[in-house]
């Protein structure tokens, strides 16, 4: 496959390189993108019923009606992310005759996209993908670099497959549609690479963000495609995780924690992430010496996009213990993504939990008076 044009970011991938389409109205042309990926016995798009009645007539126009494309519904609530939702798609793929030359198509945010990836990674040992994210923790992040999975009740993704799409198509338009907090917890996502990549995308976040939270198409195009950028190179270093890809989970491990301690059901990803991202940067204080200005810099940023969730009524001790339930824990020690700087990230396994539980005790501050936080923890 070959770009068609700038507007596409290629991701290495040993399986094939694919890319990552990053345009306004693009869904318009999704036919014929597709089209290029060769043919199909059949097509199927998967969606959630909330999604498709928000942007079902626009995919609809894109693909044309020679393609006969199948459409399956299913609940994309984080608490249906499991391995009986991954039933009951297969199964409705199996009532449908699709078969090994088939595509599914994605539509929808990270949890459709988990799901559906990890679907296809299974399905008769593996059918060709397409993503077309529809929320911005998607478009910048989980639908780009071929992570898929399910959770289990003891942790976030710890069922799944490296699976890479045979292409994305990122349109960002359909964020008009997104409600509110769902489109200001997506917005963690984009601070991230500020942090962990590019302290040029964090100064441009810092100015912006207001045109940002207002949708300006400009300023929100602009940082979706960085975002994409930062993902698609790190992911092409590090398809499997090994080394360098840890650093995008960056706020995760604490964020993990919360989300699975109050069973999917309180955060959505993006808010546990904007609160994840606030402990690690104070916890990069206390165990790799932050700046305190930078600290402070990352935390008034997730500030401005707005109010989150109260923190959860949870023994630090029992968050703790939910985080050893995370991905990167090795030989049972729990390691973090921390920043030493902006714009710069790495893994660290020999962070003190003393230094972990005091962050996770004082976090209800951490809105108010972070300054009080970095006192009580470096005392």
């Amino acid at each position: 496959m070959k770009p068609t044009d700038s507007h596409n970011i290629r991701v290495r991938a040993a399986a094939g390189d694919y890319f990552v389409k990053c345009e306004r109205d693009a869904l318009r042309y999704a036919g014929r993108e597709i089209a290029r990926l060769g043919t199909f016995s059949s097509v199927h798009i998967l969606t959630s019923p909330k999604v498709w009645r928000a942007v079902g007539e626009k995919v609809r126009r894109g693909i044309p009606p020679r393609m006969a494309a199948h459409v399956h519904r299913f609940d994309d609530a984080e608490a249906a992310k499991n391995l009986k939702t991954v039933e009951e798609i297969t199964r409705h793929l199996v009532r449908a005759g699709a078969d090994r030359k088939s595509l599914l198509i994605a539509v929808g945010g990270g949890v459709v996209g988990d799901v559906v990836g990890f679907a296809a990674a299974s399905y008769l040992r593996g059918v060709a993908l397409v993503q077309v994210p529809t929320t911005v923790v998607a478009q910048v992040d989980s639908a780009m670099g071929g992570k898929t999975g399910v959770n289990l009740p003891e942790g976030k993704n710890l069922v799944g497959a490296f699976y890479p799409p045979r292409f994305v198509l990122v349109d960002p338009e359909v964020l008009g549609s997104l409600p509110g907090r769902e489109f200001r917890g997506g917005l963690a996502e984009v601070i991230k690479y500020g942090v962990i990549a590019d302290a040029g995308l964090f100064s441009y976040l810092e100015q912006n963000m207001q045109k940002i939270l207002a949708r300006d198409p400009a300023a929100l195009e602009h940082v979706i495609r960085r975002s994409i950028q930062i993902k698609a190179d790190v992911v092409s270093q590090d398809e499997k995780e090994s080394g360098l890809r840890e650093i995008l989970n960056y706020g995760h491990t604490f964020a993990h924690a919360l989300e699975s301690v109050t069973r999917y059901r309180k955060y959505q990803h993006g808010e546990a992430v904007a609160w994840g991202m606030m402990c690690a940067a104070l916890l990069g204080h206390e165990a790799v010496d932050t700046p305190a200005d930078d600290v402070a810099r990352v935390i008034a940023l997730v500030r401005q996009i707005g109010p989150l969730p109260d923190w959860p009524e949870v023994p630090p001790r029992k968050l703790f213990e939910a985080m050893r339930s995370d991905k990167k824990t090795k030989f049972g020690k729990v390691r973090f993504v921390l920043s030493p700087q902006l714009g710069r990230a790495k893994s660290f396994d020999s962070v003190a939990e003393k230094a972990a539980i005091c962050i996770l005790r004082f976090g209800p501050r951490l809105l108010l008076r972070p300054a009080d936080v970095l006192e009580k923890c470096h005392g």
